[in-house]
């Protein structure tokens, strides 16, 4: 078989198309979810949460949020000038929006909350805590490793 320049060209064309075709394929096969399915309504919404970050920051003692050394659980430590904390906890995994999940802020008499992150999978973890307490409203957001 004689090997010429129209063959050549066939064969670089033949395997051109093959690649576009494996790559099309590849892309329909990826999860392209946005982080947030009301987006814009998000967008809408940021004053209300510039408003609580500003009330976090005047806040003589701030939310924190711990992952504990020795328990697979992370502890949110609520200011005691507070009887009456209220909100939601919103554990984000950017890597995985299936493994979101959301839970009710609630403390006992010490203003602690133990979350169990037993079952989480390992990764990078966001912890959005919204909260609210003496007709204000605060929010808290840290990264963590599982």
């Amino acid at each position: 078989m004689k090997f010429n320049w129209g063959t050549g060209i066939a064969i670089f064309f033949s395997i051109f198309v093959l690649s576009l075709v494996y790559q099309v394929y590849r892309s329909t096969q990826y999860d392209h979810s946005l982080v947030s399915d009301q987006y814009y309504a998000d967008d809408i919404a940021y004053q209300e949460h510039y408003n609580k970050l500003v009330n976090s920051q005047k806040l003589d003692k701030d939310l924190e949020i711990n992952k504990s050394t020795t328990k697979s659980e992370v502890e949110l430590h609520f200011p005691e000038a507070f009887d009456q904390v209220n909100g939601q906890v919103y554990f984000f995994c950017p890597s995985d929006k299936s493994s979101d999940f959301k839970l009710a802020i609630e403390t006992g008499d010490s203003n602690i909350q133990r979350i169990s992150t037993e079952g989480l999978r390992p990764g990078l973890w966001r912890i959005k805590v919204n909260w609210e307490a003496a007709g204000k409203e605060y929010y808290k957001e840290t990264t963590i490793n599982m």
